[in-house]
């Protein structure tokens, strides 16, 4: 089962009202895995891989004039072979890599392949945009692209990014019902006019209702923090789901799957299919319980110069995430309360 963490003063759920934020986040992850795994599972696979994946100029481009303050961070010996993919969440209904960017997550791979941690970052938080002061973490994408938001979290947490992915959102529904819908648990009653009730207990999902699952607050005793452990839940059904036997085992199953994912996924040009598939390789003894969630540490919310409600980055506690993911050692960070 997938795993929170929050680091300590965080401000609570860090307003898990974003909809869609850490589901999105994790069917990226999970797409960059499937594409690994579909390379390697079926020719007719690897040819529906190479002809959807798109390849785009996502990665600053060598020899780019830093800002004033900006460095190039580099990789420290006690990483070893650990990776950071930043994934990248994009409402762009043309070009994948257009668009607003909603989702904004640092997956870690560890050295060894036996964790992956992916740190979501607000869309809101207030941080340095190398060139523009400080504004909104998101500003960066709309300001440059993903090569100014790698620049911006590179420069927030001194880790290098390897790669970049996007991910659309028209590819969600798609990809829930291409396995024929998943399994969730639910902790509390909703009803949802066109989708139906849902029940405390499992509940079987088509895309419609899972897209209204994980939207739903109003109707829940928490509201937003009730929602957000409702995305997680989705989230532990659907990687579930993927990598089941059920699904690995069908190949119409399988390849409906990736085909609905990577017609909208974009990644940078370095990270070819070959390398793709050999992160699948490499992790697939991943298990859900190895993949855990972080948010990134803000102390609270405020309100910028020009009157834009921010995230104010906790620089304690951001050092130490920096330190954690830098060295591949994430041992200090304290687990939070689990999803069932």
């Amino acid at each position: 089962m997938p795993e929170e963490l929050t680091t300590a003063g965080s401000a609570g759920a860090a307003r898990q009202h974003r909809t869609r934020k850490v589901v999105v986040s994790v069917v990226a992850a999970l797409l960059v895995l499937a594409v690994g795994a579909g390379a390697a599972y079926l020719a007719l696979l690897n040819h529906t891989v190479t002809a959807n994946v798109k390849h785009e100029a996502l990665l600053p481009r060598p020899g780019v004039t830093l800002a004033p303050g900006e460095t190039v961070p580099d990789k420290a010996p006690s990483a070893k072979d650990a990776e950071n993919i930043l994934l990248i969440g994009s409402d762009s209904r043309g070009k994948v890599a257009n668009g607003r960017s909603d989702v904004i997550v640092l997956m870690h791979i560890s050295s060894d392949r036996k964790s992956v941690y992916l740190v979501h970052f607000p869309r809101d938080m207030y941080v340095d945009v190398p060139g523009h002061g400080k504004d909104k973490i998101n500003a960066a994408y709309a300001y440059g692209g993903s090569q100014l938001l790698v620049r911006t979290l590179q420069k927030l947490v001194d880790v290098p990014l390897d790669h970049v992915a996007v991910i659309g959102f028209d590819g969600f529904k798609a990809m829930t019902d291409a396995m024929g819908g998943v399994d969730v648990y639910a902790e509390e009653v909703s009803t949802e006019p066109g989708t139906g009730s849902v029940h405390v207990g499992l509940n079987h999902l088509d895309g419609t209702a899972a897209l209204a699952f994980v939207r739903e607050r109003h109707q829940l005793s928490e509201g937003d923090i009730s929602r957000g452990r409702r995305q997680q839940a989705f989230i532990k059904a659907l990687m579930l789901k993927a990598l089941s036997k059920q699904t690995l085992g069908n190949p119409v199953s399988f390849a409906q799957f990736v085909d609905a994912g990577t017609r909208n996924l974009a990644v940078d040009n370095a990270f070819s299919i070959s390398d793709m598939r050999s992160q699948a390789l490499g992790m697939r003894s991943l298990r859900s319980k190895d993949i855990v969630f972080i948010t990134a540490p803000i102390t609270g919310f405020g309100t910028s110069p020009i009157g834009a409600s921010i995230d104010i980055v906790d620089e304690t506690q951001m050092a130490q995430l920096s330190f954690a993911l830098r060295n591949d050692d994430m041992s200090a960070i304290s687990l939070g309360r689990q999803v069932p």
